[in-house]
């Protein structure tokens, strides 16, 4: 399932470095999470590092992008074979 932030976000700007498939960028008012890019980290790290840096604690699960462990390892194995050919 991809994440997405809730409009709570401060704009600290923790999030988007800590994001190693480059899915966060800022949006009009807030970050946003893009969800064909974000794998909730599987492939990279243990867990979400969006939400081990988020101080206020605003990034959740998008109900509207439901994938399985699976699914999100599929899409990190597509996004590195991409990055690979550039």
């Amino acid at each position: 399932m991809s994440l997405k932030i809730l409009d709570t976000c401060v704009n600290c700007d923790v999030c988007e470095p800590a994001c190693p498939n480059k899915a966060i960028s800022l949006g009009e008012e807030f970050y946003v999470i893009d969800p064909a890019l974000c794998t909730e980290c599987v492939g990279h790290h243990d867990e979400p590092q969006c939400v081990v840096v988020c101080p206020v604690e605003c990034i959740i699960s998008d109900p509207e992008h439901v994938e399985s462990p699976a699914q999100l390892d599929l899409k990190y194995r597509h996004l590195m074979a991409q990055e690979s050919a550039t």
